[in-house]
C-alpha cells in the first residue's frame, strides 16, 4: 500500500496502527507539501499538489492507496475530487484525532474512512424522503 500523506509525518507506531487497522503493509510513505497560496485558485494549487505524490497513471488506478489529506479543509475536499479524478474513485482516507491530556500534544489514528462505501451508501438514500 501507498501512503499518500499530505499533513504532519508519521510516527513510527501511527504506521504500525494504520497497517493493523487496514491489514496491509505499507510499502511506501510519500511526504507531499499541502502548502496554497489563499490568494491564488485553489483548483490548480491542488492538481499540482497531487501531481507531486510522483505516481504514474498506471498507479493512480491500481495501486492501493491510503491518504492522510491536509487539514485546510477547501484543500482536502478539492484534492478529494481530484484524486476522484485521477484514481476513478475515492480513496480511502486516514482521520487522526489528538491524545487527551497530552503535553506536548500528540495525535493518534482515529480511524480509517472508506469513502468510496461512504458513497456507496449514500446513494442508496438517494431518494428518501
Amino acid at each position: 500500500m501507498i501512503l499518500l500523506n499530505f499533513s504532519h509525518p508519521f510516527t513510527i507506531e501511527q504506521l504500525q496502527e494504520l497497517e493493523k487497522l487496514t491489514g496491509s503493509k505499507i510499502d511506501r510513505v510519500v511526504e507531499i507539501d499541502a502548502q496554497i497560496d489563499p490568494r491564488q485558485p485553489i483548483a490548480p494549487q491542488v492538481s499540482a499538489m497531487a501531481g507531486r505524490a510522483g505516481l504514474t497513471p498506471e498507479e493512480w488506478q491500481t495501486a492501493a492507496l491510503l491518504v492522510n489529506p491536509p487539514s485546510l479543509n477547501l484543500s482536502a475536499v478539492t484534492l478529494l475530487v481530484e484524486l476522484h479524478g485521477r484514481c476513478g474513485y475515492f480513496p480511502a482516507v486516514v482521520r487522526m484525532c489528538s491524545v487527551p491530556g497530552a503535553v506536548p500534544p500528540r495525535f493518534e489514528v482515529a480511524e480509517i474512512v472508506n469513502l468510496q462505501a461512504v458513497r456507496e451508501e449514500a446513494r442508496l438514500r438517494r431518494f428518501e424522503r
